[in-house]
């Protein structure tokens, strides 16, 4: 039998990088998936296509996390479609490189009312689809949290704060029967970290390639597997937990 067979999930952020790899990963394994994008429609058909096109089942919704109006709709769409959710897996994150002396209040709001309160908007959505039978939240953080790189201070403060969340969580939610874990990427080949110039080619890419004992860069793929354990039943004693899959990288 599917690991995740029947279970619906939410995935924020998951037209395309990491978050569309989990998408594609859960309906794999049997889940009903929302797509959530903010602004990547065309990416986010395109992966519900292929996810139908393979038997599965999948609906995209647009919503910006940061934005609580978008926020409480994409709750609403999904419960309208299945009724009910099993997981929340908050990937949607900004993540930028700026030296302290350039940081602004805009690029602060954009890293943390994406990468924090979007996780905090979407947990609160959540809890009541979650209803009486609990539920399963799996927060994308990064080793950046544990391990801050220069120049991204309102990055890995972010995904700091997310971890935080994840473990106050844990304990606040498991008489519910809520699970709360955050997986923590190491450099993975996405869009937006090529975008940041930091996985494929320059320097960055080799301190991070030298720096991890699997000699490589991680994949989409990578992190989706560690995601399809947690939200599963194999996961069912785990909670509170802040799991590396950085090939080595984070070896904490």
């Amino acid at each position: 039998m599917s690991k995740l067979n029947n279970k619906v999930a939410v995935v924020t952020g998951a037209s395309k990088g990491i978050g569309a790899g989990i998408a594609k990963a859960f309906a794999k394994e049997g889940a009903k998936v929302v797509v959530n994008y903010a602004s990547s429609k065309e990416a986010a058909d395109k992966l519900v296509k292929a996810i139908t096109d393979q038997g599965g089942v999948a609906i995209a919704v647009q919503g910006d996390v940061s934005k609580e109006a978008d926020v409480i709709r994409l709750f609403q769409e999904t419960k309208n479609a299945f009724g009910t959710l099993d997981i929340l897996v908050n990937n949607a994150a900004f993540q930028g490189y700026t030296p302290i002396e350039h940081v602004s209040v805009e690029s602060f709001h954009q890293h943390f009312n994406t990468n924090v309160l979007g996780s905090i908007l979407a947990i609160q959505q959540s809890l009541e689809l979650f209803g009486d039978k609990g539920g399963n939240i799996i927060n994308i953080s990064s080793g950046a949290s544990k391990m801050p790189l220069p120049s991204a201070s309102l990055y890995s403060s972010s995904k700091a704060a997310l971890d935080a969340i994840t473990i106050s969580l844990s304990k606040e939610l498991g008489a519910k029967n809520i699970r709360v874990n955050s997986i923590l990427p190491g450099a993975t080949e996405t869009e937006g970290a090529i975008n940041a110039g930091v996985t494929v080619g320059g320097e960055y890419e080799k301190m991070f390639i030298a720096n991890t004992p699997l000699g490589r860069r991680g994949l989409p793929e990578d992190i989706a597997k560690a995601a399809v354990f947690l939200a599963s039943a194999d996961a069912a004693w785990i909670t509170g937990e802040q799991i590396s899959v950085s090939g080595g990288m984070y070896g904490f």
